[in-house]
């Protein structure tokens, strides 16, 4: 059995962005030598998440403005313990944390058009995600 954890850093100049992390990613399951597993992506903040579809600029502008309509800024009750951020939350719970990706042959193994990206909903600061790759 391998392993291999690495952790991504991000600091986002916008308050919301989507980072196409494939190609790290990939790097990653390269350098585990994992032929065979998972490679688990998981944000370790609150307010971002993993999202896996489309590097298409049209679909990501719709997804963002569809979280926006769910997810709107306003004044939530989170809001009462001095953040300003509930809608980041919501939108984090609608993306989703976390994506398990197959390995297969040495490689990520994902569909033709899908593409892993770090999703930020309360930028500009650092926040980090966790890639832990598993398998022979």
């Amino acid at each position: 059995m391998r392993s291999l954890t690495e952790y991504l850093w991000f600091e986002t100049p916008k308050r919301e962005e989507l980072v196409n992390i494939t190609g790290k990613i990939s790097e990653l399951v390269a350098k585990s030598k994992v032929q065979e597993g998972f490679c688990l992506v998981s944000a370790m903040h609150i307010t971002a998440g993993i999202w896996v579809n489309d590097e298409e600029q049209g679909l990501k502008a719709d997804v963002m403005e569809l979280l926006e309509r769910l997810a709107p800024v306003a004044d939530y009750r989170h809001h009462r313990t001095g953040e300003d951020n509930g809608d980041a939350h919501l939108k984090r719970t609608l993306t989703g944390y976390q994506a398990m990706l197959p390995v297969t042959k040495g490689q990520l193994d994902l569909g033709p058009w899908e593409q892993v990206f770090y999703a930020e909903f309360d930028g500009r600061r650092k926040k980090r995600v966790i890639v832990k790759i598993i398998g022979e």
